[in-house]
């Protein structure tokens, strides 16, 4: 299962900051995320970068390794 960490306004919505996953694709990785916490969840990702081992994955198609450790990052202001 892939590791997945959650910082920010994507933890709040989640009410966690970490969970695993087991997604062939990104696209499988949110719908699942969705699935599981919720509409707001789904609003917040939506404004998401996701990086897989450090890497930003834009791709839906992008293939997902049990292995792989996925960042679901929230916009940041400040500067």
């Amino acid at each position: 299962m892939a590791s997945i960490r959650l910082f920010a306004g994507a933890a709040e919505a989640a009410a966690t900051d970490a969970t695993t996953v087991n997604a062939a694709t990104i696209g499988d990785l949110r719908t699942q995320l969705v699935q599981r916490y919720g509409t707001e969840f789904a609003r917040v990702l939506g404004l998401c970068s996701l990086l897989v081992n450090g890497s930003r994955a834009a791709d839906d198609e992008a293939p997902l390794a049990d292995t792989d450790s996925v960042d679901v990052l929230p916009p940041f202001a400040g500067g």
